[in-house]
């Protein structure tokens, strides 16, 4: 959390926003998580685009200010408690909220990401032209990894997660453990299709917000895909399509729902 979803969500409420602002100021007091911050002030945003579960404001100078919202973080038109940067433009200050603070922030020559390794391994984008159903199950037959683990680590499609991984496995009716080179075409394609239904439904829903509240809208409108979730954050539930109880699992050091029955 965030994921695709709700990283997308806030790029778009943003862009309208901020789109030919100057940015005035950021404001902090931890340089070493937020990079290079004084290179943007007085530069103009251009645009603001998105890659995996990174945000990447394209501003005047050539430059590129890159953030990952990492597990807590989100960008709030209110101040919080737990406000850690603000970014200052002509009649608005843009909060960045991380309770966690494992949020992190680049201001770097636009496409350089030396400083950002992970953005030149992403894979394509689940919801994109970009994204075949070919490429994917070539992926899967290279992989001996679990089908969750290989979901979580960004190659095979960029921006998933822990809660979309779990939901389109259960789609898919495919066990999270398995795998990922036994799967047959079919097997594969189904999970193509759920990844790619489950993410374009919560990203009409404007994402996933979960009990702690952490993500939100910029304006603090929660999202409202967790009322579709199957399994996720559902351990002992019954399951949707069976009935049977949802079980949790670690996998990939990620607590992992899914039916045992529906997915065994």
């Amino acid at each position: 959390m965030p994921e695709l979803p709700e990283v997308e969500t806030t790029r778009r409420r943003l862009l309208p926003l901020l789109q030919g602002k100057p940015l005035l100021r950021v404001r902090h007091q931890d340089p070493g998580r937020y990079r290079h911050t004084e290179r943007a002030e007085g530069a103009r945003l251009l645009d603001l685009g998105r890659r995996g579960k990174f945000l990447l404001f394209a501003l005047s100078g050539g430059l590129e200010m890159v953030v990952h919202l990492g597990m807590t973080g989100g960008f709030r038109l209110e101040a919080t408690p737990h406000t850690r940067l603000t970014l200052e433009f002509p009649s608005l200050l843009l909060h960045f909220h991380d309770p966690r603070r494992f949020g992190r922030l680049w201001v770097v020559e636009r496409g350089d990401y030396r400083e950002i390794p992970l953005l030149g391994r992403l894979g394509p984008e689940p919801l994109s032209e970009g994204f075949q159903l070919e490429g994917f199950l070539q992926g899967l037959r290279r992989s001996a990894k679990p089908l969750k683990a290989l979901l979580l680590d960004q190659t095979l499609a960029a921006g998933v997660g822990n809660i979309y991984a779990d939901e389109a496995l259960f789609r898919a009716r495919l066990h999270p453990l398995r795998p990922a080179q036994e799967l047959s075409p079919g097997e594969g394609e189904r999970l193509y299709r759920a990844l790619r239904e489950v993410l374009a439904e919560a990203l009409a829903l404007g994402g996933s917000t979960l009990s702690d509240r952490t993500y939100q809208q910029p304006d603090g409108r929660p999202g409202s895909f967790q009322e579709r979730h199957a399994v996720y954050g559902r351990e002992g539930l019954p399951c949707p399509a069976c009935g049977t109880p949802i079980r949790r699992q670690v996998v990939a050091g990620r607590s992992t729902h899914f039916c045992p029955r529906c997915q065994g």
